[in-house]
């Protein structure tokens, strides 16, 4: 078997100067365009990419969550997936969703037993990282947290985030850095 790099909701309104910023995305941008272009893609591990859209009839909080953001939620370029993950999105699926989770999506809540390893990147750590952790470690899955290419909010929140998936490890994950993980696991 081989593992699945997730890259979740790298778009465009969490890139610099946008209302949902996130500082170290750039950062974390080079890392995943480093796994993307690695000649491991696509022999050692798979890629799926997750696109957040704001569900059209939410449920309970998510209402007050679309009314408190409707004016970033419409904005179609805030939403989009970012530019420079285009020429990778003819190779590999996105997958839509609506909730912070990205086993909320139903092809991906059946992967765990398809993969040795969920990789999972992108943004943002305290939200849709944390809650897609969270549930693949409840699928069965052992989740790589590849710190350095997530992004969250701030430093403070991307270091508790990384220690929240730390003490699940080793039974249910482990927390690498690019390289690390690029040099251990496959030829980069």
């Amino acid at each position: 078997m081989k593992d699945l790099l997730l890259v979740i909701d790298v778009q465009n309104v969490y890139f610099p100067k946008q209302p949902w910023a996130c500082p170290s995305l750039p950062a974390a941008w080079k890392n995943i365009q480093r796994l993307l272009d690695s000649p491991s893609c696509g022999h050692a591990y798979d890629v799926v990419f997750t696109q957040y859209l704001a569900p059209k009839e939410p449920k309970g909080r998510w209402n007050q969550y679309n009314q408190e953001y409707r004016d970033i939620n419409a904005d179609p370029y805030l939403s989009k997936l970012a530019g420079p993950l285009t020429p990778y999105l003819e190779k590999w699926p996105v997958y839509v969703k609506s909730t912070y989770s990205s086993c909320s999506i139903p092809e991906l809540r059946i992967i765990p037993g398809q993969y040795d390893r969920i990789l999972l990147t992108g943004v943002v750590a305290e939200c849709c990282i944390l809650s897609t952790m969270m549930s693949f470690i409840d699928e069965g899955a052992h989740v790589c947290y590849l710190k350095d290419a997530i992004a969250g909010q701030s430093p403070e929140w991307e270091a508790r985030i990384e220690a929240i998936a730390a003490s699940f490890s080793p039974v249910h994950t482990e927390v690498l850095g690019t390289d690390e993980y690029l040099h251990r696991h496959h030829s980069s």
